[in-house]
């Protein structure tokens, strides 16, 4: 009777332990696609401060050729 229960313990043990290997898996699969999405989240975030300084060098532009004309 002991032995049973030491087999069906062994058993369950067994099914946790892949159900936890299953569960890293998971997770592991989740934070790859997370750093994907940082990674493009970062490159638009490059994109956006690229196109911010373009536009303040053009408005410093606008701004010199206004300042020229009302004198």
């Amino acid at each position: 009777m002991a032995l049973r229960r030491l087999d069906e313990a062994i058993g369950e043990q067994s099914m946790a332990a892949a159900g936890l290997r299953d569960a890293i898996g998971d997770l592991s699969r989740t934070m790859s696609r997370l750093g994907e999405s940082v990674a493009g989240f970062r490159g638009a975030l490059d994109n956006a401060a690229g196109e911010i300084e373009q536009a303040l060098a053009a408005s410093r532009r606008l701004q010199a050729t206004a300042d020229r004309m009302v004198v």
